[in-house]
């Protein structure tokens, strides 16, 4: 994940700071990541993950099982773990990349990121694209003051999608995977694209700000090494209903106290029947 010009990451997960000096505004991805349970997918594949290591390294399990029990079990727990952040690392690097490519920015392509890379170069080819025109942001910040929050659209471009191939402003997210496939999408994604498309402004550069264009489609840019697919999103007020509820649950949660008090009873006498029983205990 890339850090926006006004992010910042707090024990809650990341938040906007409002340049016009308003409330901080929870991101929108912090809100999904505090609300949407997503240990029914994560799970099996930090299981496979694993499993995979010990199959392929199954003698050195056998022996260290012996030997080394703790310190492997330690190294077997942090497996999918360094595999989640490496695949973020790499994330980061090419949501990077192509921010820099749609603002004419030099930047020096690593061998990891240049697979994903070649794929965005390959999606605005077959679309047509000329990043002067049909580029309308990359990378912007969007704001919703009046609900609380806020969020970074990758891109917003004018693609041929409409009646007569006439063009029509779409919000794009980027996702990146080794993995899974170009066609794949989560649920939340719809829920992502409908929060940043109905936010009020977006900011500029130097801060200052527009009213947020008419979206009129919304979709996922999956970017894979060797494939790709933009994957629409139904992302209308019915996703933007459901990103509400899940924005009140993220502050509940953001503002619920650790602990709580534990009740004492008042001194009373101990029933009889209770007795025997502290004694024993």
């Amino acid at each position: 994940m890339t850090q926006p010009k006004h992010a910042r990451d707090t024990d809650n997960g990341r938040y906007y700071s409002d340049p016009a000096g308003g409330p901080d505004l929870v991101s929108v991805t912090n809100v999904l990541n505090t609300s949407v349970n997503k240990t029914r997918s994560l799970m099996p594949w930090a299981v496979k993950l694993t499993l995979e290591w010990i199959f392929d390294h199954r003698m050195e399990v056998a022996r260290r099982a012996l030997t080394d029990r703790e310190a492997l079990t330690k190294q077997l727990k942090q497996i999918h773990i360094d595999a989640r952040d490496t695949a973020a690392d790499l994330g980061t690097l090419i949501h990077k990349a192509a921010e820099h490519r749609f603002l004419g920015a030099p930047f020096a392509v690593e061998k990891a990121v240049a697979p994903y890379l070649a794929q965005l170069e390959a999606f605005l080819g077959f679309w047509g694209v000329d990043i002067d025109k049909h580029v309308e942001a990359a990378e912007i910040t969007c704001l919703h003051r009046r609900l609380g929050y806020a969020g970074t659209a990758d891109l917003m471009i004018w693609l041929p999608t409409g009646p007569g191939r006439s063009l029509e402003l779409w919000l794009i997210d980027f996702k990146t995977s080794a993995t899974r496939s170009a066609k794949d999408v989560y649920p939340e994604n719809t829920q992502q694209l409908a929060a940043l498309r109905y936010c009020e402004t977006v900011l500029l550069p130097d801060d200052s700000e527009q009213p947020m264009p008419h979206i009129q489609r919304t979709g996922v840019l999956n970017l894979r090494a060797k494939s790709h697919a933009l994957v629409e999103m139904p992302a209308g007020r019915d996703a933007h209903k459901a990103f509400r509820g899940a924005l009140i649950n993220a502050l509940w949660h953001h503002d619920a106290p650790s602990s709580y008090p534990a009740l004492l009873a008042p001194d009373q006498p101990v029933p009889a029947r209770w007795r025997n029983f502290r004694k024993v205990a």
